[in-house]
């Protein structure tokens, strides 16, 4: 499925690199097509992007807070990315559209790739990006977790660089059905266990 938004930049071709790769490696952890749980993670199968890979925490609809951040997304925000909400790489006018697809993201489940261009300026250069967004299980199973990946091209400039979402594009995850419920234990023959106990007024 694929999401343009009205008014925003004319979307054009980037490099693969990065969201491609994770995305790889993201595939080769789904045993039997499940989503990969956060414990699967090994920075050493993400070598060549761990500069541009970050893990979010859902706090609220479509909101993810990061909980690790490569540094690349630093220099692009200006600033330590860990522990802020992954919105700040956008624009305001952007945060409500990044909140939408986030929010399906984890909720459908689905992957989503956003192309970007940064917002440009005296001392801030054209800049594009691809902001690629998977789910990853939590501890507890559930899924509210997302890693990404943020690869640009061009020259950052002055920090912070924020973005504009020209387009988006959604893929529906498809997982294994959960097994169905086996029937109730039968009933073992035999004597019942149920004992009489007297008591003397």
């Amino acid at each position: 499925m694929v999401f343009s938004f009205p008014g925003g930049p004319r979307p054009s071709p980037l490099p693969p690199r990065g969201p491609a790769e994770l995305r790889a490696y993201w595939e080769g952890l789904r045993r039997g097509g499940a989503l990969p749980a956060r414990a699967d993670l090994d920075p050493r199968g993400m070598a060549g992007v761990l500069d541009r890979v970050f893990v979010g925490e859902r706090i609220g609809a479509g909101l993810v807070r990061l909980r690790i951040a490569g540094m690349a997304l630093a220099d692009i925000a200006g600033l330590e990315m860990k522990g802020l909400p992954l919105s700040v790489l956008v624009l305001p006018e952007a945060r409500d559209r990044l909140a939408q697809v986030v929010q399906r993201v984890l909720d459908l489940p689905q992957a989503a790739e956003l192309e970007l261009e940064a917002e440009r300026g005296i001392g801030r250069p054209a800049l594009r990006g691809r902001l690629l967004l998977l789910p990853l299980r939590s501890g507890g199973g559930g899924r509210d977790l997302v890693l990404g990946c943020l690869a640009t091209e061009g020259e950052t400039g002055r920090a912070p660089r924020r973005f504009a979402i020209a387009r988006a594009v959604e893929e529906r995850l498809v997982l294994p059905e959960a097994a169905p419920a086996g029937p109730p234990a039968a009933l073992r023959p035999g004597r019942a266990h149920l004992r009489l106990v007297h008591s003397a007024d």
